[in-house]
């Protein structure tokens, strides 16, 4: 499976007031925020109708099938269209409500709630995995010996030191995942035995405990399953499965009411947005969401709306609060979006470093530590993205945050660099001419 990323180069956005514009759709009334003062250039509407015109030429041309941008800034949504059909075997018209399997934009949620609890004192970022999850007491590192023939079987080395929470938060626990790479760990990660049957996080923990890791903790950045994990260490954390704590901490409190691990009302299945038949792909373990199943995959199995993950995003954008409730410390909501891997800590970018040369990683996200080469593109800017292609961003400096919803996995990655820089360009940050 070919996972997207863009950042300007690998991973790789407004002149009238934003106030002013008038919207493409509807938000629901949960979706409204008090706006701030707007101290940042805003998007003109002819840059609106050019960022409108590419989504829609991408559905003319058969690239996807549909899709849904909300761009918000200042906390007010300032564009909302829907482009196309939700579901190209009913051709059922794309809405605004069209429900998404969202993925690896799960990963945030998961790394909130963890954080959550590190400000609630049950969790701290350097205790070691193995006191809430006791099997990585014995995890061991995977260290190929073989020869071009590959006949040698694989050592196993014992931790130099313990799996943290903080390496889960920011992939350099040495799990990985097996959908990218050939090393004889990733093979293991590929494993379709991994995901058999119906477990829950606690198996899927174990499980992933006794495969070896790819690398000692704290050497590399190594994308992977740390996100499943520190789901399980929110369970045990907290004293309840993720989705509860989650939907009590966060769905419930921000209105999120359409998001969620399983989607067990079949009044919303019509929502759920599908790919073209040519474009299915089946991310490991992650199944059909209106089956029920015991996994709530921390890292990759959540549903949810445009204006449900907008909500969430303008939370962090509020440096952790909205609508008068707190959710983090504003301190905790810095420390996530701030790289955490950068060169003074002597980690290394293994060869599929999704963020891309021009970004770190913080806890939980993607974070820009460079502009890409010859723009001006914002610091600061922190994101992620799904392997059904959609995917946010959020920009401090010019208090904006995009959400597309699209599912079209091999067309994502190449659709989130030309809208940035198409939205980049109309701030004032696109190639420079010097």
């Amino acid at each position: 499976m070919k996972r997207w990323r863009t950042d300007g180069s690998l991973r790789p956005w407004l002149v009238a007031a934003a106030l002013a514009l008038p919207l493409h759709g509807s938000l629901p009334h949960h979706a409204q925020a008090e706006p701030k003062a707007p101290a940042a250039p805003t998007f003109s509407r002819a840059a609106l109708e050019r960022i409108g015109d590419h989504v829609r030429n991408e559905v003319t041309t058969g690239k996807i099938p549909g899709a849904v941008l909300l761009i918000q800034q200042h906390g007010k949504p300032v564009y909302l269209e829907s482009f196309g059909v939700r579901d190209p075997g009913s051709s059922q018209k794309m809405t605004p409500d069209t429900i998404f399997q969202i993925y690896s934009m799960s990963k945030a949620v998961t790394s909130v709630a963890a954080m959550m609890l590190v400000d609630d004192g049950k969790l701290a970022l350097d205790d070691p995995v193995s006191k809430y999850i006791h099997a990585f007491a014995d995890a061991k590192v995977g260290v190929d010996p073989s020869d071009e023939a590959g006949k040698r079987p694989l050592r196993l080395e014992p931790l130099k030191r313990p799996i943290t929470i903080r390496d889960l938060l920011r992939h350099t626990s040495g799990i990985t995942y097996g959908f990218f790479g050939e090393t004889v760990v990733q093979k293991l990660y590929a494993d379709p035995l991994l995901y058999a049957g119906d477990f829950d996080n606690a198996e899927f923990a174990d499980r992933i405990a006794v495969l070896p890791l790819a690398d000692q903790p704290a050497v590399r950045w190594n994308y992977s399953h740390s996100t499943d994990v520190l789901g399980r260490v929110v369970e045990v954390a907290s004293g309840q499965t993720l989705y509860q704590f989650e939907k009590q901490r966060l769905f419930d409190p921000l209105g999120m009411t359409e998001t969620t691990y399983h989607l067990a009302d079949e009044a919303k299945w019509p929502r759920l947005a599908k790919p073209f038949p040519a474009d299915r792909f089946r991310v490991a373990g992650i199944r059909d969401p209106t089956v029920p199943r015991r996994w709530e995959s921390g890292g990759a199995g959540l549903v949810s709306t445009a204006a449900d993950y907008a909500r969430f995003l303008q939370m962090l954008l509020n440096r952790g609060e909205l609508d008068g409730k707190r959710y983090l410390k504003p301190e905790t909501v810095a420390q996530m979006t701030s790289d955490q891997i950068g060169p003074e800590t002597g980690i290394l970018h293994d060869p599929f470093y999704f963020p891309g040369p021009s970004s770190g990683f913080g806890l939980g996200f993607a974070v820009r530590t460079e502009p890409p080469p010859n723009t001006s593109w914002p610091l600061g800017e922190y994101r992620w993205d799904g392997a059904g292609g959609s995917f946010y961003f959020v920009d401090p400096k010019d208090d904006l945050l995009v959400v597309f919803m699209v599912h079209a996995p091999t067309q994502g990655g190449r659709i989130q660099l030309a809208l940035k820089t198409i939205m980049f360009e109309a701030l004032g940050k696109g190639l420079r001419k010097d």
